[in-house]
């Protein structure tokens, strides 16, 4: 009988690792920057929806709508950028972005804009990355995320003491800043060297990847294994060849490779597809059904209910959960690359379920208490609020970003992730836009009661179906989940390229 042991690569850590590579690191700054407008968006609800409530006199049932609506919008952006990154590529897809608006109308445009570089920024920093430093340069959206949700809770307590009328209004304002300097900034960014083989551009693809390579002998590697998995042969490199291969396997042709991808994600995957759509899928799932946006969107009314009750205490309060994700964050971009993948989540799953089951207990504890003789317990309610955040933000938040990036092969990674990515903003919006009419039906610890049941659910799945990744180039990362689907691709497009006569032949025929 196998175990999980036998089932799951195990981290095997690289002897000496080089520096990190300076132009692959402008690079994934570049990318994650959009992040920051998620990021915002998602706190800056949390203290300007008080006011509004006030101010347009609107109800729990619409406030949630306008708190999650995003989610939903977002998710049609980033499944049109599975088809654009392909067609039009990773770097000027995220070019797409647009400002930040604020109400419904507002919050369609934005959402579709973040949802186009939520998903593009982890897949492009990811092709850019060298190996030894992938996990670190490909958790920066989420480094941004947790920047922007603090800037959200910084501006509602910045503007609170404004008019009621002004307040939420001038902290929606200040989001539509950052978007004019991340336009500018895409032009900066190289295109994705797989992106450029995939078209035939190979001097193009090497270029970028003598930036962006911890070494010349690597760049050569990279550039090797990329033109394996679009089927080039090794010794091919004259430009009107390159272009004959990939016309011959349809990699050029934008609408009958889309229509194959698709087919082999949806309708009929393999077996090491499957369970790569199984293990992204998945992780998307139990990193939003855990109600992490919940906390982070309706923490001044979880604060309310430990004990806070002025608006100004609790905003002040809730500039602390910003505070720990920002700052537990580097915790694992940093031990990323040095014990792997899976303790951070296995070691996250397990503190966010004990976290959110505390936070469910010391709140259903405080219910049957009359009020203000439950000062201890509103404080371990705020302190295991935070300890949840920490879990999250030293692990599942990038950790889930960085594997869902690297796991599919070539050909299917952007519409993979798009998909993914669409999950994840499904269940975003779902929580969110639920979280006030489930508090109401079941409570509020009874919704965290919930979310802890998932967390302890996900860990289960994390444990027995997530291989280790770390150290692994994304051509070979596709291995761990079976036979290499890119291998029966290869020989499918060898297949339809006719065999090139030597020159001697050529000359004689003409």
């Amino acid at each position: 009988m196998s175990t999980a042991t036998d089932a799951v690569p195990v981290a095997v850590a690289p002897a000496k690792r080089p520096p990190i590579n300076k132009y692959a690191f402008a690079c994934a700054l570049l990318a994650s920057m959009n992040s920051v407008l998620l990021g915002y968006d998602i706190s800056v609800m949390s203290g300007a929806q008080l006011f509004m409530k006030e101010d347009l006199k609107i109800t729990d049932t619409q406030i949630e709508i306008l708190a999650g609506v995003i989610n939903i919008y977002s998710l049609f952006g980033s499944l049109a950028a599975g088809l654009t990154s392909d067609w039009l590529g990773r770097r000027y897809t995220m070019g797409f972005a647009p400002g930040y608006g604020f109400l419904m109308v507002g919050r369609f445009v934005a959402g579709i804009g973040v949802g186009f570089a939520l998903m593009i920024a982890p897949v492009y920093t990811a092709e850019v990355a060298p190996t030894s430093a992938r996990g670190f340069l490909t958790s920066f959206p989420e480094v941004f995320n947790n920047f922007g949700i603090l800037l959200g809770y910084v501006s509602n307590f910045a503007f609170a003491r404004l008019p009621v009328h002004l307040s939420w209004r001038a902290m929606f304002l200040v989001g539509a800043v950052p978007p004019v300097f991340l336009g500018v900034a895409v032009l900066a960014m190289p295109e994705s060297p797989r992106w450029l083989v995939m078209r035939g551009r190979i001097d193009d693809a090497r270029r970028v990847l003598q930036k962006t390579s911890d070494s010349p002998a690597e760049a050569e590697e990279r550039l090797l294994d990329i033109k394996k998995v679009v089927g080039i042969p090794e010794g091919v490199s004259d430009a009107d060849d390159v272009a004959a291969i990939v016309r011959a396997s349809g990699k050029g042709s934008s609408s009958s490779r889309h229509d194959g991808v698709w087919k082999e994600l949806l309708i009929n995957p393999s077996r090491p597809v499957r369970r790569m759509l199984m293990a992204g899928l998945g992780l998307m799932f139990i990193q939003q059904a855990t109600g992490v946006d919940c906390v982070v969107m309706y923490s001044p009314r979880v604060f309310e209910r430990a004990g806070i009750k002025s608006k100004t205490n609790s905003l002040g309060a809730s500039m602390a959960v910003g505070a720990c994700k920002t700052f537990f964050i580097p915790i694992s971009t940093l031990l990323l690359d040095r014990i792997g993948r899976r303790p951070l989540l296995l070691a996250s799953g397990g503190g966010m379920a004990i976290f959110l089951f505390t936070l469910a207990t010391s709140l259903h504890m405080m219910d049957r208490r009359p009020e203000g003789e439950a000062t201890a317990l509103g404080a371990v309610s705020i302190a295991a609020m935070l300890s949840f955040v920490a879990s999250f933000a030293s692990g599942l938040g990038p950790v889930a970003w960085v594997y869902c990036s690297e796991i599919y092969p070539l050909r299917l990674r952007a519409q993979a992730a798009a998909i993914g990515t669409g999950l994840n903003r499904i269940m975003s919006g779902a929580t969110t836009m639920s979280f006030l009419s489930l508090s109401n039906t079941i409570t509020i610890s009874g919704s965290f009661y919930l979310y802890a049941c998932i967390a302890a659910a996900g860990w289960v799945f994390m444990y027995f179906f997530l291989p280790e990744t770390m150290g692994k180039s994304l051509e070979d990362t596709v291995k761990l989940f079976g036979k290499d689907a890119d291998d029966e691709d290869v020989s499918d497009i060898r297949r339809h390229v006719p065999t090139k006569k030597p020159s001697t032949e050529l000359s004689a025929q003409h």
